[in-house]
């Protein structure tokens, strides 16, 4: 690829982000949003975590990693009891640790 042809690739590809990015913001400037896209909008950041968890947990090339999955297993417990995104994380980053040494 030459550096014109990168050139034109990266404006064109700039072009489209800020048209995807812009034209929403200066259309909805100053208008209120419904609830229901509001609260839809407000679970994309969980879905994209689950998202990024999940490809892990359930990755075909690999073997069932079963510390991973008692790990998350231990995670659901811990969301469930508290709601606490922090006690989420650092149980499962130790519960993961722990069954890693012991394997």
């Amino acid at each position: 690829m030459s550096s014109s042809d990168f050139l034109v690739f990266y404006v064109c590809v700039l072009a489209v982000i800020l048209a995807c990015r812009c034209v929403p913001l200066l259309a909805l400037g100053g208008r209120e949003l419904s609830p229901r896209v509001s609260e839809a909008l407000g679970l994309i950041p969980a879905a994209a975590f689950a998202a990024l968890v999940a490809n892990d947990l359930f990755d075909p090339a690999t073997a069932p990693n079963v510390p991973a999955l008692l790990s998350a297993l231990a995670v659901l417990v811990v969301a469930r009891r508290t709601g606490s995104l922090i006690w989420c994380a650092l149980v499962g980053m130790g519960a993961y640790a722990l069954l890693c040494l012991a394997a």
